[in-house]
């Protein structure tokens, strides 16, 4: 009787090993990337969320209405200036492929700051650090500092525009914030 119970124990470790390897337990699915290729070599990829839509959470200093509701900011006199965004990231074909999260805090003396963090469950993550200014009407560009999985041999630029929805009610601002990456491959050091 006790060796038909080992023999059992054993058996079943052995068939579950088996199935761990041969059944997926997470099967993600992967948005094909929509990415355009540039003479000069370099892809160009657009990605937007629609506000309000798209926002997931808000964090501000005196939020009237935050997002999601009950979220206390911190009162901390080093958070004063500081607002951070998290959001649903669409492809050009209007799917939800990653979340991103955008940091604007703005200090007299050090200087404005604006970073983003995409990230995509089936690539890797991109951290960005924006240009405070715009340069256009709408229109803020940044670098790509730093990245994970895909995006960690590659260089470039990406812009931030937003998009004003035209036929918006006079409350919150309504729009898509467009980001559009233009990224080419590290250069290799020369041997």
């Amino acid at each position: 009787m006790i060796k038909t119970f080992i023999f059992g124990i054993v058996l079943g470790v052995i068939a579950s090993v088996v199935a761990l390897l041969y059944v997926p337990l997470v099967d993600q699915h992967r948005e094909r990337s929509i990415i355009s290729v540039q003479p000069n070599g370099g892809n160009v990829e657009v990605f937007h969320a629609n506000v309000p839509i798209d926002r997931i959470m808000i964090g501000a200093p005196a939020q009237p209405e935050p997002l999601p509701p009950g979220l206390d900011w911190p009162l901390d006199v080093h958070l004063a200036g500081v607002r951070a965004e998290l959001f649903k990231i669409r492809n050009s074909h209007d799917v939800v492929v990653g979340v991103a999260s955008r940091v604007a805090a703005v200090d007299p003396d050090a200087g404005d700051v604006v970073e983003w963090v995409l990230h995509f469950p089936a690539r890797g993550s991109a951290y960005v650090t924006m240009q405070p200014d715009l340069v256009a009407a709408g229109l803020r560009q940044g670098v790509l500092r730093s990245g994970t999985r895909e995006f960690a041999a590659l260089d470039g630029v990406v812009n931030e525009r937003f998009v004003a929805d035209p036929v918006a009610d006079a409350g919150p601002p309504a729009g898509r914030i467009e980001l559009t990456t233009s990224l080419v491959a590290q250069e290799a050091p020369l041997e």
